[in-house]
């Protein structure tokens, strides 16, 4: 039995609200970005894939570190944000999970475009030749097939929102029971004596929660196969 501290408890649920609201908060977006460059033609498309997948490619301190520049109480929307709505990402668990939305959302994306690309086009057109609207179509043919996909981008998201580090501690920083994540806590530890058999308990704890989000997204891939099947 693992004994945890209310230190640990409190970075353990800090990590998994951030994971969650970051994952959750981009799905639309990431439904709406996928479906566009799975269907649509326009100029400049390839330079709007290779600008999504920039998250991928940078260091994750870069990116934490545009964030601040865009986002923190100086910068043009962060300005904006603090005069207007008197709200604010810098150094909040808000804007942990707006880094973590961001490095996750190439990932995303890139399994929602893919699964939308796999579905026959004669389907869609077959639908609008019948009289139904674009968005009906979407929501009934396209939105429904590609729900496979929407579960793996969404786990995928999930797990590197749990595992993300540098963006997060650059951006938000690393505080105690507001932006400190599994990550930064385990990397805390490391720093302090004796701080290994704490490291170690967190260690196991994130490999526990990514191997259940894994787990979870299985049982509901299988159950939406076996819908699926039903209606074939």
């Amino acid at each position: 039995m693992i004994n945890f501290s209310e230190e640990e408890i409190n970075v353990i649920l800090i990590s998994l609200k951030i994971a969650t609201v970051a994952s959750l908060s981009s799905l639309p977006f990431g439904i709406w970005v996928g479906f566009v460059l799975a269907r649509k033609r326009f100029p400049l498309k390839k330079l709007l894939i290779s600008f999504i997948n920039l998250p991928l490619i940078l260091p994750p301190v870069v990116t934490g570190y545009l964030l601040l520049i865009l986002f923190g109480k100086n910068g043009f929307i962060g300005k904006f944000l603090m005069e207007y709505f008197n709200f604010t990402f810098a150094f909040k668990w808000t804007g942990a999970a707006l880094a973590c939305a961001i490095m996750g959302f190439p990932l995303m994306v890139r399994s929602i475009k893919l699964a939308i690309e796999m579905i026959d086009v004669k389907i869609e057109d077959a639908a609008k030749t019948l009289g139904a609207s674009p968005l009906k179509v979407f929501l009934t043919i396209t939105l429904p097939i590609s729900i496979p996909g929407i579960v793996v981008g969404t786990t995928l998201s999930f797990a590197r929102a749990l595992g993300e580090f540098g963006a997060t501690i650059t951006f938000v920083s690393n505080i105690p029971g507001e932006t400190q994540t599994i990550s930064a806590a385990i990397y805390t530890f490391l720093q302090i004596p004796n701080g290994e058999a704490m490291a170690m308990r967190l260690t196991i704890i994130s490999i526990i929660v990514s191997v259940l989000a894994i787990l979870f997204s299985e049982i509901i891939l299988e159950n939406v196969l076996k819908t699926n099947k039903k209606y074939e």
